[in-house]
């Protein structure tokens, strides 16, 4: 890549960022009047929670970058004097970490076994934020809180990955990262604007879009599921920004990102569909039951009257 692309690429991503922001202020601006109009003090309590939110999660990259070493990038070269000291300065890194301690760091092999103990614990981290995104956006259906959801559930989730393999990407990573993740809260937002009715008509006929609670359930899974695959791609993009095995090219990572998302959706999508519709099930058993009774007590009443 060229320095002039790479410029372009970082420009495009600080715009980005720049442009969410603005994005995010009005989006808060909205949850705010809203809240007001319920009562003004809860109103006040909203707007000064989402400011302690923001300020914890524009804290959260600072404290990574300070913390956590730069990533180490491997020369080009696997062999020869400079491999070798690479491999020497990666062990001595790889000592430090707290999730590889008694681990044997010797030879090549063990080099490899311990990162993939990590990149197992990378993968539990991403995979069980997605399904948190999942539940939390399917359950929610509104786009400025979906928006909120999705940027915290994200930043933490780059926040785990960098501790799991004790390092930090570049700062050009950095910002290409974040703006990864503005452009998924921008996607989050927008989900609740596709009209449901008529994706579930076309895909599944008239019949089965007209059966109660078809239209809620669909328009949970589809958008539980768009923003989970987002997250999963942010969080396979972080894995490889963290990682030290290979020289990153860009546009195969991103390629490779979304394939390694689209193998672990379905899983994710699955069980989560299943919680939904015991919550939904549940729900509705508990509604019918205390209306039984309710029709109880007021036939009784009615009997000793």
């Amino acid at each position: 890549m060229t320095t002039t692309l790479k410029r372009i690429v970082v420009m495009f991503s600080t715009f980005t960022l720049v442009v969410f922001a603005v994005f995010v202020f009005n989006q808060t601006t909205q949850i705010v009047q809203s809240a007001r109009t319920v009562n003004p003090l809860f109103g006040e309590g909203v707007m000064w929670a989402l400011i302690f939110t923001y300020l914890v999660l524009l804290i959260a990259p600072l404290v990574i970058w300070f913390r956590l070493p730069k990533r180490m990038a491997p020369p080009t070269a696997s062999d020869g004097e400079v491999y070798d000291r690479f491999l020497l300065d990666f062990k001595k890194r790889l000592s430090r970490n707290p999730r590889l301690r008694g681990t044997a760091l010797e030879s090549a092999n063990d080099i490899e076994a311990a990162l993939e103990v990590l990149d197992k614990h990378a993968d539990n981290v991403v995979t069980s934020t997605a399904s948190a995104v999942f539940l939390s956006t399917a359950v929610l259906q509104s786009g400025r809180l979906d928006v909120l959801v999705v940027f915290a559930a994200q930043t933490r989730l780059i926040w785990q990955i960098a501790h799991v393999y004790y390092q930090r990407p570049s700062l050009r990573d950095f910002v290409q990262l974040y703006a990864n993740v503005a452009s998924t809260a921008f996607i989050a937002a927008g989900i609740e604007d596709i009209d449901v009715d008529v994706l579930v008509g076309t895909i599944f006929g008239s019949t089965v879009a007209a059966i109660p609670g078809m239209h809620l359930l669909t328009s949970s899974v589809l958008s539980g599921s768009a923003n989970a695959f987002l997250t999963l791609r942010v969080g396979m993009i972080t894995k490889e920004y963290c990682r030290c095995t290979a020289r990153i090219e860009k546009k195969g990572l991103r390629r490779a990102a979304t394939v390694r998302a689209a193998k672990l959706l379905g899983a994710i999508v699955r069980d989560g569909t299943v919680k939904l519709s015991r919550a939904t099930l549940n729900a509705s058993k508990a509604r019918m039951t205390e209306t039984f009774r309710r029709m109880t007590r007021r036939s009784g009443t009615a009997e000793a009257s």
